[in-house]
């Protein structure tokens, strides 16, 4: 299912669709029909996730990040949830760096053909962080998944706010297998493919010949364009597998990621992309009280 430290780049390339939201989504969807049936009014849950290689969308940079994000999440029933999760980054130049928090809330429902979720994440980044999203100032989302014996389809879209507002859409399929065992436990594995698409803000230059008075020689214009385009943005490939027994899960997504229309600056690093087929791993341990 689906969830660094960059050097600050304009527009589009500064906001990374932030994968926390996802990683409380992936525990709480995959598990869904294992505690449908329970019925509560509040739990609290606690868990700590971490990112081998923080990305946006395959998109890196040379520092080449990692990700440990502890988190603690309230659900008020089995539908309506809130989260704070502080934000620690490592790299050649940070260790366990607290980049600030990001708050969210949401609405989930499960049926046994459909599961739905809205949510609104609002995050809080210490100034002068070299984090990425960093310019992001809110995003709110709607995904919705149908299910069916052999596979699963989603279709999601998101609207990012900062100096810009940008569009969002994923789409995906899936299979889920679950496993459950005498010991009251359950395995999950949910092998899936998701393409993500997006929009793309940058700058645009040519030039342009102006002819000339009478004798007079012509002369050439630059012209500086700003240009938006919705684009696909990466294919992902994960296989997410879960194990819960009791009040305790964990998780470990290993996910190959393949980073489409890279946007490039002509030799100019400030406007270009830097991107590369990739494997990573979320791996993610959670407890409910």
């Amino acid at each position: 299912m689906r969830d660094g430290v960059f050097k600050t780049l304009p527009n589009m390339k500064r906001i990374q669709k932030v994968s926390l939201i996802l990683c409380l989504l992936s525990f709480q969807i995959i598990f869904a029909q294992t505690d449908s049936a329970e019925r509560y009014k509040l739990k609290i849950k606690i868990g700590i996730t971490y990112n081998s290689a923080l990305n946006y969308f395959g998109r890196i940079d040379s520092i080449k990040s990692t990700g440990i994000f502890p988190q603690v999440e309230l659900w008020i029933s089995k539908n309506f949830y809130a989260s704070a999760t502080p934000v620690f980054i490592n790299n050649a130049v940070q260790t366990m760096d607290y980049s600030g928090t990001v708050l969210s809330t949401g609405y989930l429902h499960t049926t046994d053909k459909w599961i739905t979720n809205l949510y609104l994440l609002k995050p809080f980044y210490k100034q002068n962080i070299r984090l990425m999203q960093s310019a992001l100032k809110a995003q709110t989302g709607l995904s919705i998944s149908a299910l069916t014996h052999a596979l699963n389809f989603t279709f999601g879209g998101d609207v990012k706010f900062s100096d810009k507002i940008d569009f969002g859409a994923t789409a995906g399929v899936d299979h889920l297998v679950r496993k459950e065992f005498e010991s009251k436990s359950v395995l999950v594995i949910d092998p899936s493919i998701y393409v993500y698409a997006g929009s793309q803000n940058f700058s645009s230059s040519y030039y342009k010949n102006k002819a000339g008075l009478l004798v007079l020689p012509g002369s050439t214009e630059q012209i500086n364009k700003n240009v938006t385009k919705f684009n696909i943005l990466a294919y992902e490939f994960s296989v997410p597998v879960v194990y819960a027994k009791g009040k305790f899960m964990a998780l470990l997504t290993p996910s190959f990621i393949i980073p489409q229309n890279l946007v490039t600056g002509s030799g100019n690093i400030d406007v270009s992309e830097s991107g590369e087929n990739m494997l990573y791993t979320t791996i993610g341990f959670k407890y409910s009280f």
